[in-house]
């Protein structure tokens, strides 16, 4: 346990505002890349919006929409700071007698257009109450099968852990396994990857890893994005597509604890939801 200082707080914030410009560059690129359906709109391009909270702090909302390969993606950073509530301190390690809080971090979501192009998310964060811990991780969530980019993520990952601990990727694919569930409807989110919470060894470890996460997300998921990114999909894909980002929107709301924390300490609004796609679709019973 460990209570991180100014200075490394602003190098933790750095480094996220760096990986949110790297991985927007990453995008636009894509988007300027490609050649199949939907080649005729112009190439998506970020809007960042910046905001201010109440209380101290605020963040950069960067939101793509309507783009050629991705119809929503969002990647947003921020930095906050204050007290938390009397009914959300209790929850939080380190807040229960000392309600402050600091709290930075990177969170994105991608919602492609096609339904051959999994959907993904990743974040990271250094939060420090009377103690200072990093959490994150990504996951995967394909529409349809894809057993080759489920693999290249998964490996991706373990090879990302397994330079900073051998423990590592078992422990965290398992509780990315256990967090990404839906219990009211019995089934994962998606294919899973890597999810931790409350790494607390010591800072320059810690965060080394959490970079390693972020820059490991930008090597594999663009490589995943491009191998299908140009294929032409069916009526019946998209339809399924929109079913499965039900699904996505069903555990965003219900049970994502970073929704829950966003909202609880007064972030943006429009910030915390952008992680629910553009569309989805809810058929009812057969």
């Amino acid at each position: 346990m460990y209570l991180s200082n100014p200075e490394q707080r602003q190098d933790a914030q750095r480094w996220f505002e760096d990986l949110r410009d790297r991985i927007c560059a990453a995008f636009e690129t894509i988007e300027d890349d490609h050649a199949g359906p939907g080649a005729e709109r112009p190439p998506g391009r970020f809007v960042r919006t910046p905001w201010n909270r109440d209380g101290g702090g605020g963040g950069v909302m960067a939101l793509m929409r309507d783009g050629r390969v991705f119809e929503k993606v969002g990647v947003n950073v921020s930095t906050v700071m204050g007290e938390f509530s009397d009914t959300f301190r209790h929850q939080v390690p380190g807040a229960a007698d000392d309600p402050s809080f600091w709290a930075s971090g990177i969170s994105l979501v991608a919602h492609p257009r096609s339904p051959r192009v999994p959907t993904v998310h990743m974040n990271t964060r250094h939060i420090a109450t009377t103690r200072s811990w990093f959490g994150g991780g990504a996951d995967l969530t394909p529409m349809q099968d894809d057993a080759a980019a489920v693999a290249m993520f998964h490996k991706a990952f373990q090879e990302c852990c397994d330079r900073h601990d051998p423990e590592f990727h078992h422990r965290f694919r398992d509780w990315c396994d256990r967090y990404f569930y839906l219990p009211h409807r019995g089934e994962p989110r998606g294919a899973g990857g890597i999810f931790y919470d409350t790494l607390e060894r010591d800072f320059a470890r810690d965060l080394s890893f959490s970079r390693d996460v972020g820059q490991t997300f930008l090597d594999i998921y663009p490589a995943i994005v491009r191998r299908r990114m140009d294929e032409p999909w069916s009526d019946e894909e998209r339809q399924h597509q929109l079913v499965r980002r039900g699904r996505y929107v069903e555990f965003n709301l219900i049970h994502d604890r970073g929704t829950l924390f966003g909202l609880r300490t007064g972030g943006n609004i429009e910030a915390i939801l952008m992680s629910l796609p553009p569309l989805a679709a809810w058929p009812g019973p057969e």
